[in-house]
């Protein structure tokens, strides 16, 4: 597409709809990298001002968006997590056909924090399992685990890519039968900022997840750390007459 000088629609307007034509084409896949505001300006003969009221006009549509001392991207899916079925957090990401992947970045015997005793009332110490999740390359959450000190021996380099409910009953020969599941929002920490690679008092989504046993024993309190700008909670419901 060739812009028109003499058009009644704004040079930006038209490099904005051009740039928008070849992200729904793919052209910019699989990176999701724009060209840069020199070689967009470049390539339409226009200024750089020009080339950023382009761009502003597609961040602002939410096509794009900008990365700091990275470029310009096409904006990422939104991902979903569904609360009406048992699944583990890294497993709802790949139902979605996304690239996922976690990372170990820490695993260490503790003494069972005050708040999990009730969880874990015979333990005297828990393992504290830490991973970091991320789509595309991309760090989208962490995920703290408090589980039975019997998983101690795991190598958890060789399992990094399990979920944490496979690891639980490859251990104990147990499934996971049943959990619950609270959802808050906290500001990230200087750890949480740092391994998550945002501002420090930015916004999280907290998803606190307990699993069971069939037997009634507690053998996971998990907290996920998720940055917010692309995950979201959904859940379905069935309408009962008369309710």
């Amino acid at each position: 597409m060739t812009i028109l000088r003499d058009s009644s629609t704004s040079l930006y307007q038209q490099i904005a709809q051009q740039l928008l034509e070849e992200i729904h084409r793919g052209d910019f896949e699989p990176s999701g990298k724009l060209p840069s505001e020199a070689e967009i300006g470049e390539r339409f003969a226009v200024s750089r001002v020009t080339v950023r009221l382009a761009i502003g006009k597609l961040c602002d549509e939410g096509v794009v968006e900008r990365k700091q001392g990275k470029g310009t991207f096409v904006a990422a899916k939104q991902l979903r997590h569904g609360l009406d079925a048992l699944r583990s957090f890294h497993e709802a990401l790949l139902l979605q056909g996304l690239k996922s992947t976690m990372q170990v970045i820490g695993h260490q015997l503790v003494p069972t924090p005050e708040g999990l005793r009730p969880l874990f009332p015979q333990a005297a110490k828990l393992l504290c399992v830490e991973r970091l999740h991320y789509v595309d390359d991309e760090p989208i959450a962490l995920g703290r685990s408090h589980l039975p000190a019997e998983l101690a021996g795991v190598v958890w380099k060789e399992v990094e890519q399990q979920p944490i409910y496979s690891v639980l009953e490859q251990v104990t020969g147990c499934p996971v039968s049943r959990a619950d599941m609270a959802i808050r929002a906290q500001q990230a920490d200087k750890g949480l900022a740092g391994a998550l690679g945002i501002k420090r008092g930015a916004a999280l989504l907290v998803m606190e997840r307990t699993s069971w046993f069939a037997d009634g024993r507690c053998c996971d309190r998990t907290t996920f750390y998720i940055k917010p700008e692309r995950y979201s909670f959904v859940i379905s419901g069935v309408f009962k007459a008369g309710i």
